[in-house]
């Protein structure tokens, strides 16, 4: 597994406030405001984006994407009998195909999916380790519909082994410093999803043993869930997932607390109608410190998953996965059929954690000057007796903001 630094980075969000004590001007959190994911994460983008994402279909491509779809700060794993990962893709880490009883990986584009391709002669993979296609298996890049070619590259830092296919014009390039546009992908992850997941609840999370049933406020534009429990039953089987009193339009974010959380879901079928369908480009959920997180079952997911953890590893045996997936630590995709990433976007607004100045300190007061006095008490010259100063000097000092949790 790829190792960065983004240790350091972590240590430092953590001592953003003892910093911000320090500067000569005071400063805020600012949690009450909401942006969007800034590109190239979040919603599409480039000329050629669709008007409307359609349902998962085989047809002509509808248009073009440029924003990357599958992120990953450290290795991109492919196992089990998974198929496809459609749409603009980026491992800072190595990319391993290794299927049982090997096979196709389709990458950028896939034979169903939102046909939402990236654009021609785009990178559609991108990779800051090794390339290891095992004996048996293939990496395949590119297509058609009827109205032509969708082509791209594999831009690679290190090396390739294995089979790699790739549709005309598209190139397999070997550059030492593909990753680099994207190490600032990854701290926008890690800082996000850290932000995300201190957001206040505005909304309850009830776990039956066949259901996790999530209910809103009824008004917040900015829905969050802090969910402590796994999303399955008892015995770690398949339960449904329901949203109830939630304002058309609004965010939302489901935040899996903890190290080890499980989803295992039958719930999603990107049909139209479908209430997670019309959720999905602004349903999210976040794993902000986990280390192992598990996206199971039988559904065709819908939404967008966040994981901000870059010593983290998340697996994703779905049969659909579709919405954006960036993670600051590994994935493994598998599954026990042709199960598959699908590209569509995520255009909801998130928390901002961001530090800004707010005002001066406030000025010193300047100490009280003693004023000496004379008692006389018998004729003569007697020497004056100073008294005390009324008041102590005060020390200067600028206050300190207290920093805040995202609302």
């Amino acid at each position: 597994m790829r190792r960065t630094a983004s240790g350091r980075r972590r240590a430092a969000r953590a001592a953003v406030a003892t910093a911000v004590a320090a500067v000569p001007l005071a400063a805020v959190l600012t949690v009450g405001s909401a942006v969007p994911l800034a590109p190239p994460l979040g919603a599409c983008s480039g000329p050629d984006c669709p008007a409307t994402w359609p349902p998962v279909n085989n047809g002509d491509f509808p248009g073009r994407d440029a924003t990357i779809n599958v992120f990953t700060g450290g290795d991109y794993t492919v196992n089990g009998r998974a198929a496809e990962a459609e749409g603009k893709v980026v491992a800072l880490g190595n990319l391993t195909v290794d299927k049982n009883g090997g096979g196709a990986y389709n990458m950028g584009v896939v034979g169903v999916g939102s046909r939402v391709v990236p654009p021609n002669g785009s990178d559609f993979v991108t990779t800051g380790g090794d390339v290891d296609v095992k004996s048996g298996n293939s990496i395949l890049i590119g297509g058609s519909d009827s109205r032509g070619q969708a082509f791209g590259n594999l831009r690679h830092a290190g090396g390739v082994t294995g089979t790699v296919s790739i549709d005309p014009t598209g190139e397999l390039i070997h550059d030492a410093n593909a990753a680099a546009p994207y190490r600032s992908v990854l701290t926008q992850i890690e800082e996000v999803s850290d932000c995300v997941g201190r957001a206040t609840a505005t909304g309850t999370v009830e776990i039956s043993a066949s259901e996790a049933t999530f209910t809103g406020d009824g008004t917040s534009m900015k829905q969050v869930f802090n969910v402590t429990r796994n999303l399955a039953s008892p015995s770690g089987g398949q339960i449904g997932l329901a949203f109830n009193n939630i304002p058309a339009g609004a965010t939302v974010v489901v935040n899996m607390l903890g190290d080890s959380p499980v989803i295992n879901t039958y719930t999603g079928t990107g049909l139209a109608g479908d209430q997670t369908t019309e959720m999905r480009s602004k349903l999210m959920y976040n794993f902000p410190t986990a280390t192992s997180a598990q996206i199971l079952g039988s559904a065709q997911f819908q939404g967008a998953v966040l994981a901000g953890n870059p010593a983290g590893t998340t697996t994703i045996a779905q049969p659909g996965m579709n919405g954006r997936v960036y993670l600051a630590g590994n994935l493994i995709h598998t599954g026990t059929g042709g199960y598959e990433i699908h590209s569509y976007p995520f255009d909801g607004d998130l928390p901002d954690c961001r530090v800004t100045p707010t005002s001066s300190p406030t000025s010193p007061t300047s100490p009280t000057s003693p004023t000496p006095t004379s008692s006389p008490t018998s004729p003569g010259p007697t020497s004056p007796s100073p008294t005390s100063p009324s008041s102590s000097p005060t020390s200067p000092g600028p206050t300190s903001p207290a920093p805040t949790s995202p609302q």
